[in-house]
């Protein structure tokens, strides 16, 4: 049985996409079979795995969403990365908001599409938009669970609550197997006692899971979506590969 996790946060830049990208990727490594669906329209994910969101205008996920395309046609497997298949996304998805209006259950679109095909996965992760809309939902709605980064800047707690909020109201009226799979704290910088202090602050705040790995900031995580490559293929030895790959491993454990 697979696990789906949707790694979602409402404020943007805390390193969500990055975490989707590495973090699948190192489960990937580990042996795991893993369908990434990139919700987000900025489409970042799709870039970050070297996929080209032109190529697959006619068949990513947006065409899913509108029923133009089946999840077997919408799905790309990554040749670089055994074991990880995409389901791109592209801008055109930020319009689905608006193309959904008076569908029939509309936060259900993506569930019923990845039912078909969640057991042939071990892990399903899912990259949702840095807002709480109609996509965001349709990712709670499939999930078993929402993975949280938050970056280890002083306004880490912002928006947090109404994300929870979130999470509770659709557990509660659409998905009663919801639950927080845990916390990871994002762009940790060792140099500032601001970094510790947030964490502290966090794990007092929040009763959710938090992980014991702590995802540095790291200069050649920041270069590898820029060559369309996860981490652990641009730089298998860098600090920031090391720390997706222990991530993984607690996941995995």
């Amino acid at each position: 049985m697979s696990k789906i996790i949707a790694i979602a946060n409402q404020k943007g830049g805390v390193g969500k996409t990055t975490t989707a990208i590495n973090l699948s990727a190192a489960l990937a490594e580990a042996g795991k079979k893993v369908l990434v669906i990139d919700l987000d329209p900025q489409g970042n994910t799709t870039s970050g795995f070297g996929l080209d969101k032109d190529e697959y205008a006619e068949k990513n996920v947006y065409r899913l969403m509108l029923d133009e395309c089946t999840i077997k046609e919408s799905m790309v497997k990554c040749e670089n990365i055994p074991n990880l298949t995409v389901i791109p996304s592209s801008v055109d998805l930020a319009a689905a908001e608006i193309e959904l209006i008076g569908e029939n259950e509309r936060e259900y679109i993506l569930k019923n599409a990845v039912d078909y095909i969640r057991d042939d996965y071990d892990y399903v992760m899912i990259d949702c938009p840095p807002s709480l809309n109609v996509l965001t939902v349709n990712a709670m709605t499939t999930a078993d669970s929402i993975l949280v980064p938050i970056q280890c800047e002083y306004y880490a707690l912002e928006g947090i609550g109404q994300l929870i909020h979130t999470i509770d109201l659709v557990h509660d009226r659409l998905n009663p197997r919801l639950q927080i799979d845990g916390v990871v704290f994002t762009m940790y910088d060792a140099r500032t006692k601001l970094s510790s202090e947030v964490i502290n602050t966090v794990k007092e705040n929040l009763s959710a899971k938090v992980y014991q790995t702590i995802i540095p900031r790291n200069v050649r995580l920041a270069e590898a979506p820029s060559h369309g490559l996860p981490i652990n293929l641009y730089d298998s030895k860098s600090t920031g590969a090391e720390s997706y790959r222990n991530l993984a491993r607690e996941m995995i454990a």
